[in-house]
Formats: structure tokens, C-alpha cells, sequence
């Protein structure tokens, strides 16, 4: 049997790049990890690998999905383990390449199978949302789920949409299905994770170059076909690391530089949390310093080699 490698990092961290040597160099099929690379439409902001980088090796799960649907994590775990599956059938190796720490965690640890929210529920949630606010929507899941409450920031309205959708379907608070045992599958044996660490100031600095270029590669046009697909704003997609900001500057309300600033500052803040996401959640997972940025495929094929996680010849 053949091994499945997994390969998680912050935004900016340079997963693609080595998930690509890798492949390369072991036969490999890289699939995706990322909850915003599954969008068809968000290529450039979300740093999806470019033609040149597809050609270069196999790649599953990037860019087929409209981001006019929502997509879950347990609809990605069906479809990972899938593909999964097909490549190892196929005597290749998959890859598993994102930032998406839920993602990594649903498919290693498996995850409590919430019951489907009905689309009047989910759309009496948004509309609440729009009445409400952001904030308004938090005092009143205060009210009624005060655990789940605890947990949300009161400017984060997609996870707070989640909850509360949640609790009017079920009547059971998110927290609580959270701490059901898993039922989906998990990912079968054998499996090596590895994470990218790198420093925060070299990390926010790769992180604010990588922003500055999207703008200049395509973003703003990325963002004016968003603006006229008219999506709802609480869709996933529309959440999208620098869309919010570059929207507004697409509808006149803020200048290039300031949505540029807003979007570098987003950013930087979501790799914090991804860092903080990998030291809490995945200690067990080989941790691999950028300052072997230069060979880490050379550090992870001989280790893949001893520990036999591979099939021989």
C-alpha cells in the first residue's frame, strides 16, 4: 500500500511548491487542502496553482466548485478519501496540501455528523443575519446558546450564521454535536503529517509580497466577475482572504491602497491562527523549519523512506 502524505502551513508558507517537488520526485498525485482553492472563480486570490504548476504534476480537488454553493468540510473528507483511494489504486501517492486545519482534522480524526440544515433554515439564519448584524446576531446567540456564543468573535458572521442555523434546525447547540464521537471516516493507514513552520515577521513579510502581487496578476478582475455574479454576501467564498476589501474598492468606497493595507492585515492575521491551529491540534505531526526551506522534499523523502511508508518497487 501506498503512503498518503500530508502537508499543512500558513498562508504564504510554500505547501505548493513543495507538494509539487514531491510529487515529482515520488510519483505522486497532489489533492487539496484548502477550503477557498476549491472555488472555480477564486484562482488568483486564493493562490491556486497556476497552469504551469498543474502541468507540472497531477492535481485533484482545486477549482471545481462554483462560489455560488456553499462547501463543508465532511462533503471535502468524502471527496479526499475518494481520490485518495484512486491513487493509491493507481500505485501513486497522494498528497494532501492545504492551510485548512479543519479539513486536515476531519479527515485524519474523522468528525460528528451534524444533521443537513434545511434551505429555509439556512436562509431564515442569513436573514437574521442582515437584520441584525454581525454583533446583533452574537448577543442574540447569546441568549439562547451561550456556550457556543463563548466561542465566536462577534465579527466573524459566517460561523456565527453556522451556529445559529444549527441550533434553529436541531435545537441542539453546535457545541454539543461538536463533542459527539466522530462518525465519518477517517483516513486509513499509512499516513505521515508534516507541518511548515516559519517565523511570524518572515511569515507576514511573504505574506504582504504575495498580496501586492495578486493585485497586480488579476485579483481586481477576479473580484468585479464576483461583484457581478450579485452572491449572497454570507457565502464562504465571499469571505475569501481580501475579497471583502476588494469589493469595496471595486464599488468606489475605499482607495487601492487602503483595501490593499485591509487585505494584507486579514491576512496576517488569518496565518496567525493557522499557526496556532497546527502547534494545538497537530503536536503529533513532523514539524519542518523554513530555514530548510531550500531542501525539505530531501528531508521528507529519506524520512518517508525509513519509516517504509512507502510500497517497494
Amino acid at each position: 500500500m501506498q503512503s498518503a502524505i500530508l502537508i499543512a502551513g500558513p498562508t504564504a508558507s510554500g505547501k505548493s511548491s513543495l507538494a509539487i517537488e514531491l510529487a515529482q520526485a515520488l510519483d505522486g498525485v497532489i489533492i487539496n487542502a484548502d477550503s477557498m482553492q476549491v472555488y472555480r472563480e477564486l484562482r488568483v486570490l486564493t493562490a491556486r496553482p497556476d497552469a504551469r504548476e498543474e502541468a507540472a504534476a497531477p492535481h485533484r480537488l482545486y477549482g471545481f466548485v462554483s462560489v455560488a454553493a456553499p462547501y463543508s468540510a465532511a462533503r471535502w473528507v468524502d471527496a479526499a478519501l475518494a481520490e485518495i483511494a484512486a491513487v493509491r489504486e493507481a500505485g501513486q501517492v497522494p498528497i494532501v496540501v492545504g492551510g485548512t486545519g479543519l479539513y486536515f482534522q476531519a479527515l485524519t480524526e474523522g468528525m460528528a455528523e451534524i444533521p443537513e440544515i434545511p434551505d429555509d433554515t439556512r436562509a431564515a439564519a442569513r436573514a437574521k443575519l442582515e437584520e441584525l448584524g454581525p454583533a446583533g446576531l452574537h448577543l442574540l446567540l447569546e441568549s439562547q446558546d451561550p456556550v457556543m456564543a463563548a466561542r465566536l468573535m462577534p465579527t466573524d458572521p459566517q460561523r456565527l450564521v453556522r451556529a445559529y442555523e444549527v441550533l434553529l434546525a436541531t435545537g441542539t447547540s453546535l457545541a454539543d454535536w461538536q463533542q459527539r464521537p466522530a462518525t465519518t471516516p477517517v483516513l486509513p493507514p499509512p499516513w505521515q503529517g508534516f507541518v511548515l513552520n516559519w517565523p511570524r515577521a518572515e511569515l507576514y513579510r511573504r505574506c504582504d509580497e504575495r498580496l501586492a502581487a495578486m493585485l497586480d496578476h488579476g485579483a481586481l478582475d477576479e473580484v468585479a466577475e464576483l461583484a457581478a455574479m450579485d452572491l449572497d454576501p454570507a457565502l464562504p467564498a465571499m469571505k475569501a482572504l481580501g475579497v471583502p476589501d476588494l469589493l469595496r474598492l471595486n464599488g468606489g468606497a475605499c482607495t487601492r491602497a487602503e483595501a490593499l493595507g485591509a487585505a494584507q492585515q486579514a491576512t496576517r492575521r488569518y496565518a496567525k491562527r493557522q499557526m496556532t491551529w497546527f502547534r494545538n491540534k497537530m503536536c503529533s505531526w513532523m514539524a519542518l523549519n523554513s530555514q530548510d526551506s531550500e531542501r525539505l522534499s530531501e528531508i521528507i523523502i529519506p524520512f518517508i523512506s525509513k519509516n517504509q511508508l512507502t510500497a517497494p518497487d
